[in-house]
């Protein structure tokens, strides 16, 4: 079985062009590839695949083998694969995942697609579908104390996949992996949730480290860093257009004002193409 490994700011994923191959275990084979030692080593497994609603469909697999909704990093990956390796050639694509369908606009300079901007769509606030127990909407400030001392105010966010977003001094050393993964499967999110710890820069720039639901600490979250700039802004804390640096690099989020639409734009890049010989 033929795969491509790609990443994005650091989040890796290894991507299989379902037009030629065909999976039918992919819980399994997440979990097989992901294993860095064993396996190829990733954040997960993504598969790229005929649609009847817009041009492709992906299907995105945690390295625990859970399905995600979305991934903004695996979203923009799959622009440059598609236009770079010949599946499509606009520059604008539709892209249906569990999430919802998302569209694409790949910055092209001399045939290689340097960037890609992704219309998330719109910010689900509402407690219910993000979703997350609270009584009010939407849900800022939410208190979660942690190993019955530690106490955290999250914004919660849907950006087609839960979000809780909390505000620390600095990023830099704070214990990600001890905290997240106590939020991630916290009673007061009912389907798990990613978690994001955020350090404001000033109105314009946030750094963000994340911990990310089925898969642990990554380098970068796409749909973490839009959920991010949605919670810095509806705290009062930043203006509308965001640099946010990850562990891996940094993207661009825009949440217009005028359609409530949340933009991202990023990098996405090939890493290498393989064979797998495994059976699973």
């Amino acid at each position: 079985m033929r795969f491509t490994k790609m990443e994005g700011c650091g989040n890796d994923y290894i991507y299989i062009n379902c037009f030629e191959e065909v999976v039918e275990q992919p819980e399994k084979l997440a979990i097989a590839m992901s294993e860095r030692h064993f396996g190829v080593g990733a954040d997960g497994l993504v598969l790229i695949m005929p649609s009847e609603k817009a041009d492709f469909r992906m299907r995105m697999f945690n390295l625990d083998g859970s399905e995600g909704e979305m991934c903004g990093n695996a979203v923009r990956c799959i622009g440059k694969y598609t236009y770079e390796r010949g599946l499509t050639n606009k520059e604008e694509i539709s892209l249906e995942t569990a999430g919802g369908i998302k569209y694409l606009k790949c910055n092209i300079e001399k045939g290689i697609v340097k960037t890609v901007r992704v219309d998330m769509g719109e910010p689900i606030l509402e407690a219910e579908k993000i979703p997350v127990k609270h009584e009010t909407s939407p849900v800022i400030r939410k208190s979660i104390v942690i190993n019955n001392n530690n106490e955290f105010q999250f914004t919660c966010v849907s950006m087609g996949n839960p979000h809780g977003v909390a505000f620390v001094e600095e990023t830099e050393n704070f214990p990600v992996q001890e905290y997240g993964k106590q939020v991630e499967n916290n009673p007061a999110f009912p389907k798990k949730t990613n978690v994001e710890f955020v350090q404001l820069i000033n109105r314009n720039h946030i750094k963000m480290r994340v911990w990310e639901r089925g898969s642990g600490e990554t380098l970068a979250c796409g749909t973490g860093a839009c959920a991010s700039v949605v919670a810095s802004i509806l705290n009062g804390f930043c203006d509308r257009e965001v640099k946010v640096s990850l562990l891996g690099g940094e993207l661009t989020i825009y949440w217009n004002e005028e359609n409530n639409h949340v933009y991202m734009t990023g990098p996405a890049a090939f890493s290498f193409d393989g064979v797998w010989l495994k059976d699973v």
